[in-house]
């Protein structure tokens, strides 16, 4: 790695990869030979560095603790400091006489910069600090156009990754790490209170998931055995839910794209062709969202297309409230915002329906949905949740056109035709017919006493119309034109 004193200890620093395996910087680190000191630092105080949300915090609690045992089976101590990372490391780098420092990149605008920093402050004091890729199976700046541009179009992105991108095979877990012989102090999982208490609203999501990278190779032995083969078929329907589910656990990096890149086309799994083709192209669509965040910064607050910018979204923090509680009247609307609010986690095909809810029926900004999901959800993704919502509203890269509203009753009958999911998590609809499910409002009187449903008592009643919701979001349009 360096011609630094073999002796002096090498800095791991853990960020968005909690794991051993295919971890570069460990994989390095390791390879030197030299006595290792492996950290993750918590930090809210750096400038555009954003806060880890509410669900984020739950999972890495239990994720770091994962990690901090797998490490401590290597006889290897797993540091917890917190604080500004630039003024952490250094006080680090001096405690523990470091002369080497690496880590995986991370590509938002204030990360980046807090990294920029650190490495030169190792250059200036004649220093080594070395960072490798560990979050993506390509860098943000590597896949260009023919003319040199970034994509701003997801397929030709994808037929050029496809084509050209080599993949790389997956690094193995180090099998033992020389550790370093000095002690650093190091703050306790307790001291920073990541759980929630008063209330405790986790039991949901501690039901739901197990963080750490056991957990992250346990979701996927599931979903290669049981669900890739359907895959394409079967991604769209929310009930059952037949997706991967491993969103999370690659947010967090327990698991690393190039080994489920590797997994999609093991052939010791049972699955078509097409099947594999669509789950690899999800595993590109994280790659696209982090080459548009690379490449636009501004992701998470600008609109990626700027003729936005003079939209007349609405102010109206109750229709939020209703929208953010699953109580806006629309079943598959509500049943998705309270999937959100029970386990972290929401299907995708859910989350569009809602976030088209959001923008266009209410013409609520994107950016507050976006703030609601980073707050509520487990795989809350600094590229994937800001370039998705997005994508949504119709204001960034290859957006579905603001134009294009989702029925919220035809999206619900078609990928929930049986209602197994609006009557999972709107459970006061149960008893009602299928043919009513997602239109409760048109149902016969007779068809809710039986149900045991008073509309507006026991569920509400729409709180827009569809049809006028839609002719408002389209004159909105219409007026920045």
């Amino acid at each position: 790695m360096s011609r630094s004193d073999p002796t002096a200890p090498v800095i791991v620093w853990f960020r968005q990869d909690l794991r051993l395996k295919d971890n570069p910087a460990l994989h390095h680190a390791v390879e030197s030979g030299k006595p290792v000191i492996a950290v993750f630092v918590l930090d809210e105080a750096s400038p555009d560095v954003r806060i880890f949300g509410a669900a984020q915090k739950w999972w890495l609690h239990h994720s770091l603790e994962q990690l901090k045992e797998a490490l401590a089976k290597l006889n290897v101590q797993l540091l917890l400091l917190k604080g500004p990372a630039e003024a952490v490391i250094e006080t680090l780098r001096i405690d523990t006489g470091a002369d080497t420092i690496v880590w995986n990149r991370r590509y938002g605008a204030g990360e980046q910069a807090v990294d920029a920093s650190i490495k030169q402050a190792f250059a200036d004091r004649g220093l080594t600090a070395r960072s490798f890729n560990g979050l993506l199976m390509h860098e943000p700046a590597r896949v260009r156009t023919g003319s040199g541009t970034f994509y701003k179009v997801y397929t030709p992105f994808w037929r050029k990754f496809s084509a050209e991108a080599v993949v790389r095979s997956p690094l193995p877990a180090p099998a033992e790490i020389r550790p370093a012989l000095h002690k650093a102090a190091s703050d306790t999982l307790k001291d920073w209170a990541l759980l929630p208490v008063s209330p405790d609203w986790s039991g949901g999501i501690n039901a739901e998931w197990t963080p750490g990278e056991l957990g992250a190779e346990q979701r996927l032995e599931t979903f290669l055995n049981q669900n890739l083969g359907a895959y394409n078929e079967a991604r769209d329907r929310p009930g059952p839910d037949r997706t991967s589910k491993l969103s999370p656990h690659l947010r967090f990096g327990e698991i690393s794209p190039h080994t489920l890149w590797q997994a999609c086309f093991d052939g010791r799994w049972a699955a078509e062709g097409l099947a594999r083709e669509v789950w690899a192209k999800e595993l590109v669509w994280r790659e696209f969202s982090y080459h548009l965040l690379h490449n636009f910064p501004g992701l998470g607050e600008s609109n990626f297309q700027n003729k936005f910018d003079g939209f007349p979204w609405r102010q109206d923090p109750e229709a939020l409230r209703l929208w953010q509680t699953g109580q806006t009247g629309y079943p598959i609307v509500d049943a998705g915002m309270r999937q959100l609010w029970q386990t972290g986690w929401m299907h995708n095909r859910v989350r569009m329906i809602v976030g088209s809810f959001l923008v266009k029926h209410l013409m609520i900004d994107w950016r507050e949905g976006e703030r609601w999901f980073w707050d509520c959800l487990v795989d809350g993704d600094p590229a994937s949740n800001t370039a998705s919502w997005q994508w949504i509203a119709g204001t960034g890269a290859d957006a579905a056109p603001y134009f294009r509203i989702f029925n919220p009753m035809m999206q619900g009958g078609r990928f929930d035709r049986t209602g197994e999911y609006v009557r999972q998590y709107v459970p006061e609809l149960a008893a009602l017919p299928d043919k009513h499910l997602h239109t409760p409002w048109e149902a016969p009187e007779q068809a809710l006493l039986d149900a045991g449903i008073a509309l507006g008592e026991t569920y509400p009643l729409p709180m827009v119309d569809h049809k006028d919701a839609r002719e408002r979001a389209l004159g909105a349009l219409n007026s920045i034109k």
